[in-house]
């Protein structure tokens, strides 16, 4: 494997990871809120292009523009890979470890947030309530649900980066 997809998707993956963290503990610190705002996840999606967008552009640059689909496809793997798995070993030691109860908090911010949210659009009652009791059935924080939004996330995201590889690919060259 080249050693700068190599290194860039270390780097890039280093970073998101820990911008994921510093978004969780800024959360968990300043305003539990925050784990329930729509806001802050169009604000994590943005960072998280972003950074892909820089990962890419730059690696490609540092290949001289000689990046195929597998290698740009490889980068933004790498990266996702170690970004996710940080995210992820942070959250279970938040929410398993440092603060068990923070979980059902979040639970709570989230019920608010999805009946207030329903309530704007003028959901029939019924179906709010059929909301709030799946998200109370829910853990989402246990350590297994953790495991398997880590795999789901890499699942999801790997479409994005098959994208993301198709845009930054390498054009093909002519030949005379």
């Amino acid at each position: 494997m080249n050693e700068i997809i190599k290194r860039n998707g270390i780097k890039f993956g280093l970073i998101s990871g820990l911008i994921s963290v510093l978004i969780t503990v800024y959360a968990y610190v300043f305003d539990i809120e925050l784990f329930g705002s729509l806001w802050l996840l169009l604000f994590i999606i943005v960072c998280y292009l972003v950074i892909n967008i820089v990962l890419l552009s730059n690696t490609k640059k540092k290949l001289n523009d000689n990046f195929t689909f597998k290698e740009a496809f490889t980068t933004y793997f790498i990266c996702l890979i170690v970004g996710v798995s940080i995210s992820v070993i942070f959250n279970i030691l938040l929410f398993n470890v440092i603060d068990p109860e923070l979980g059902e908090k979040v639970k709570e911010v989230s019920i608010k947030s999805t009946v207030a949210f329903m309530e704007k659009f003028d959901v029939p009652s019924a179906e709010i309530s059929k909301a709030v009791e799946g998200i109370e059935k829910s853990d989402n924080f246990s350590i297994g649900a953790q495991i398997k939004g880590l795999f789901t996330n890499i699942a999801v995201s790997s479409i994005f980066g098959l994208v993301f590889a198709l845009i930054f690919k390498s054009k093909p060259k002519e030949q005379f």
